[in-house]
């Protein structure tokens, strides 16, 4: 026994065909020399298409949960679905011939659209092909970074850079040689203390930036 749901409302006549399709979302490309590769992505949207009857009169294998309701009922909620513009739950409750639960297929779906049947074959009911397609919640990600963690990505800054004076060394030829130009000794004498650029003793640390 099969029931079908969407959103509120159960179909009073189960379709006797249901018909699931899931799209492929892998892409095939060629590459040269190498023939071709398939890449493997997510799966699309699936696709859920049904004929229904809806019944114009009371029949016995007809289900009506809450009592006797005319064809026009559910032509109004299925034009409900359709411009509400929003998606709904989808149901398929299965249920084996002595009453025992099988299993369940739920879907938030939206309706895409639907073909309204009359037919003199069918006297007075009508018949309604229905397509649904699934729908998947989407919407812009906010990430909450803390002050710690930037600056745990912010490169450590470099140490001072420092020379520790040679015998033969002077001021000049040590700017020129790290700073690349010895002009700075006058500069650097001044950061580091030293009252007379020319005199300097072996062992001493001069910093240079």
């Amino acid at each position: 026994m099969y029931s079908f749901y969407m959103d509120k409302m159960q179909l009073p006549v189960a379709p006797s065909k249901l018909q699931l399709k899931v799209s492929n979302g892998n892409k095939t490309i060629t590459l040269i020399d190498m023939g071709e590769v398939n890449i493997l992505k997510s799966p699309g949207l699936s696709e859920i298409s049904f004929e229904v009857m809806i019944p114009q009169q009371q029949y016995p294998f007809a289900v009506y949960k809450d009592g006797f309701k005319e064809a026009s009922y559910y032509l109004e909620e299925l034009e409900r679905l359709k411009l509400s513009k929003t998606p709904f739950m989808f149901k398929v409750s299965r249920l084996s011939p002595s009453g025992q639960f099988i299993f369940d297929t739920e879907m938030n779906v939206a309706l895409e659209d639907y073909t309204v049947d009359e037919s003199a074959d069918n006297g007075l009911d009508l018949n309604v092909s229905i397509r649904l397609k699934q729908y998947r919640d989407y919407g812009t990600r906010k990430y909450v970074v803390s002050k710690a963690a930037i600056q745990a990505q912010r490169p450590a800054p470099e140490p001072a850079k420092t020379y520790v004076v040679k015998s033969g060394d002077t001021l000049w030829g040590i700017c020129k040689k790290n700073l690349g130009d010895g002009s700075k000794y006058a500069e650097v004498a001044k950061a580091n203390g030293i009252k007379n650029p020319n005199l300097i003793y072996p062992g001493q640390v001069i910093k240079l930036g």
